[in-house]
């Protein structure tokens, strides 16, 4: 099986999970080269397995996850390869790969990079023209910033194009606490959002619920959708805005399956 996986998944993951999923995207596929999919129940977790065999990660780790109902979606992800494994169409996978060789050894160092992108975060910068984009930006980010303000004590000052804000540690300090250190799936799950959006607002909100996975998406775009309504839309980049998507959205199952 070590030998089956090989040039699937990548060697090495990289110290950024999310980082490490998008370098699973390979053009050469391999051929599938098992019959059954089954879910068991071992040291751990659940362990998926390939005609009985476990499933290791690209660090030789077994891929073995907490819930079942995340097992259940790895399974339905690797019986969904038909004719080749094409790592594009299995986000689950590569976010659980990416959890467990690039999060469990460096949790710390993972929840210091979300910490980083608070005092910058995307809903603090607004643009300052035109008003259109402004009423979308106010729309889709005001509601993150008073989620923060009620849920997290979080006082976050926002500025307009590209001055940098000084917040201040008090606010800095309660939206950093709201960062979870001790579960390595929902902090790699907010990670992996945080980096996709340009936001750890957004990626606790949707973790606390107060934002779906539709709102957070949308309110991660507003800029790029408004742009894309004045000059139009690229085939390849909707193409990779897809794969972005099925990223988040994998994340997203995992934070409601914790």
């Amino acid at each position: 099986m070590r030998d089956l996986l090989d040039g699937i998944f990548p060697d090495q993951p990289a110290a950024d999970p999310t980082e490490a999923a998008r370098r699973a995207l390979r053009p050469q596929l391999r051929q599938r080269f098992y019959q059954a999919v089954t879910l068991t129940e071992g040291e751990g977790g659940f362990v998926l397995l390939l005609d009985g065999r476990p499933v290791r990660t690209p660090a030789r780790r077994e891929l073995v996850v907490p819930q079942r109902a995340w097992g259940e979606a790895l399974a339905a992800e690797w019986e969904a390869q038909r004719d080749v494994i094409d790592p594009a169409r299995m986000p689950l996978t590569r976010l659980a790969n990416s959890i467990i060789d690039g999060v469990v050894d460096s949790a710390a160092a993972v929840a210091a990079d979300v910490e980083r992108y608070i005092g910058t975060d995307l809903v603090l910068y607004r643009a300052a023209g035109p008003d259109g984009l402004v009423a979308r930006e106010t729309a889709a980010w005001d509601p993150v910033l008073s989620w923060a303000r009620a849920a997290l004590g979080a006082r976050l000052i926002q500025g307009q194009g590209a001055v940098f804000v000084a917040q201040s540690a008090e606010a800095l300090a309660a939206a950093r606490a709201a960062v979870p250190r001790d579960d390595i799936w929902r902090l790699g799950a907010i990670h992996a959002i945080t980096t996709l959006t340009g936001s750890a607002l957004i990626a606790l909100a949707l973790a606390a619920g107060a934002l779906s996975v539709e709102q957070a998406w949308a309110a991660a775009h507003v800029d790029e959708d408004w742009n894309m309504d004045f000059w139009g839309r690229d085939a390849l980049a909707m193409e990779r805005r897809a794969a972005r998507l099925a990223e988040m959205q994998a994340a997203a199952m995992l934070l409601k399956a914790r």
